[in-house]
């Protein structure tokens, strides 16, 4: 439904960006050889992506929340500019880092939506971004558990509730038809937003996803806490998935 994402994984031109810092440029072949699985070392090599060795990463325990906002906009640009990074990482951080412990600096509630990838396009590697996913990117007390671990376990620096264009959850709630199975339990929680966007499609998207952060604030004392200590900043996004561009809400 609706447009593809302009960055399809099979158009990547991965030259590094103007701030990777590569400490050598291992050969296609000596990188295959070193364990990237067969048939994801064929994909990226088919869409003819130069390996390289990632830059080391910053601790998320050392991030301010502005600087775990700006790693993920960041990620979004390079993302639009089609100059990927995060597989150079996936290997190394997997074996090294994420098979006894996870230390996201974000955290991303987005919609379940098949074409808005979080990982993807922030450009940010396996165990950097904690992931709650949800049709209408809603706030609901399960939801929220799940981010209140995130912030005060595994020190996530910023919580971005994520909306994007064509959100189907969004545009049912405004029809409000009759549908199959527990569908129609998504409308209350979206309805707030229908309402005060007047029912515009678009509005109703973004006036949600700053629903759902605000109510987030609002109703966890985890998440509460961490904003008055300075340790968590907490904001509201769309997604354009005509352009794959990430843009922050007022």
């Amino acid at each position: 439904m609706g447009t593809q994402n302009p960055a399809a994984i099979a158009s990547i031109t991965a030259a590094p960006s103007s701030d990777d810092e590569m400490i050598s440029r291992p050969s296609r072949r000596h990188v295959l050889q070193g364990g990237l699985g067969g048939a994801t070392a064929g994909l990226l090599a088919s869409a003819g992506v130069e390996f390289t060795v990632p830059r080391p990463s910053i601790a998320q325990s050392r991030q301010t929340p502005d600087a775990a906002l700006k790693a993920l906009m960041d990620g979004n640009r390079r993302f639009v500019a089609q100059r990927l990074t995060f597989y150079r990482e996936d290997l190394r951080m997997l074996k090294q880092k994420t098979a006894e412990k996870q230390e996201p600096f974000a955290s991303v509630l987005s919609c379940a939506d098949s074409r808005v990838p979080v990982e993807i396009l922030f450009d940010q590697s396996i165990g950097r971004v904690f992931v709650n996913r949800v049709a209408g990117n809603l706030a609901t007390a399960e939801t929220i558990a799940s981010i209140e671990y995130g912030v005060a376990i595994l020190g996530t620096r910023v919580l971005m509730v994520l909306g994007h264009g064509n959100c189907g959850a969004v545009k049912a709630s405004i029809s409000a038809k009759a549908v199959p199975g527990q569908i129609s339990a998504l409308y209350r929680h979206i309805r707030p937003a229908v309402d005060e966007a007047n029912g515009q499609f678009d509005a109703a998207i973004r006036t949600n996803a700053k629903i759902q952060a605000k109510l987030i604030t609002d109703s966890s004392p985890v998440v509460a806490s961490a904003i008055k200590d300075g340790k968590l900043k907490v904001v509201a996004a769309y997604y354009d998935l005509a352009n794959g561009k990430v843009e922050l809400l007022d």
